[in-house]
């Protein structure tokens, strides 16, 4: 074979390797269509023009490409009081398999027992973080509590350290990807028990005394408590409202109907998410099956709520 033979060969070698190399960081892809939806089941939009994130609505391997240029860093807080430091290893172990795998994550666990925590094998700049704070006798006391806790922390802790945060519950378990798909301003998680009934089912907070108070007629969609996130800012300024709207509701000797998640959900009504996750980032368990939900990403774990809680 002659020399130039030989150069050409190098070239078209080099080309197929630069071809490989591009589809693998997700740069070369099928064009985009705007006539043709991914999914015509649900809604993939809100009113307000946020994001439904569903299976099918995003590309996985050319959002992680463009999400890796920016060297992100996503802190995540869950809280183990009493007996639910026996979620906290299952909880971590399934994170590390689907949870922000190649970005930087950094765990706040805030539990009244540090020395219950099991180790966990982290991954490449995954980090874990132990807080201890205070037992509390009733279940309500700790899910009201974590607002205040949460705001402490971004401004006391996160501020230069962390690009996002989520805060998740932590008695579930991860069985798919989440991912910088999920990343947002202010994201909430659509009620996996809500999702598809109208709105005058939801369990809002009825009573007008309260803050979180939302009458009948209105509201948009019904979120979960046990996940929600979005930039430092945004979630501090959430936390930081919803902080204050329970003391208020404490002065007037009034508990929203479902504590901290009432005053979520009265938050976001004023303040629109911009962007939405699925149920199947949030979901009821794996066993349950809905037609609209393709992947459990996300889902509570089986328990016995008399037993693991320190009151009814």
């Amino acid at each position: 074979m002659s020399i130039s033979g030989i150069m050409q060969l190098r070239q078209n070698f080099f080309i197929i390797l630069l071809f490989f190399g591009m589809v693998l960081s997700g740069l070369l892809y099928n064009q985009p269509s705007l006539l043709v939806g991914s999914r015509t089941d649900v809604a993939s939009v809100t009113p307000w023009s946020a994001p439904i994130i569903w299976e099918g609505t995003f590309d996985p391997i050319l959002i992680d490409s463009i999400y890796k240029q920016h060297n992100l860093t996503i802190a995540t807080t869950v809280f183990a009081l009493g007996k639910y430091t026996r979620f906290v290893k299952d909880f971590l172990e399934s994170a590390e398999q689907h949870y922000f795998v190649g970005f930087r994550v950094h765990y706040y666990l805030f539990t009244d027992q540090p020395e219950s925590i099991p180790e966990v094998k982290m991954g490449e700049n995954h980090n874990l973080t132990v807080l201890k704070v205070q037992s509390l006798n009733r279940w309500q006391d700790i899910s009201m509590s974590r607002m205040e806790k949460l705001e402490k922390l971004i401004e006391n802790e996160l501020a230069n350290k962390a690009d996002y945060i989520f805060c998740l519950d932590i008695d579930t378990k991860f069985y798919g990807r989440w991912g910088v798909e999920s990343l947002g301003r202010l994201v909430g998680v659509i009620h996996p028990w809500l999702f598809d009934v109208p709105r005058d089912r939801f369990t809002y907070e009825r009573r007008p005394e309260s803050q979180a108070y939302i009458p009948a007629g209105e509201g948009d969609f019904y979120y979960a408590g046990a996940a929600f996130g979005g930039s430092l800012e945004d979630v501090h300024q959430l936390t930081k409202t919803c902080r204050e709207k329970l003391l208020i509701d404490a002065a007037n000797s009034i508990e929203a109907v479902w504590q901290e998640e009432s005053h979520l959900n009265k938050y976001f009504l004023l303040n629109k998410p911009s962007k939405l996750l699925s149920p199947e980032y949030m979901w009821r368990g794996i066993n349950e099956k809905a037609a609209q939900i393709k992947v459990v990403r996300f889902s509570n774990v089986a328990k016995n709520y008399a037993e693991v809680r320190p009151n009814p």
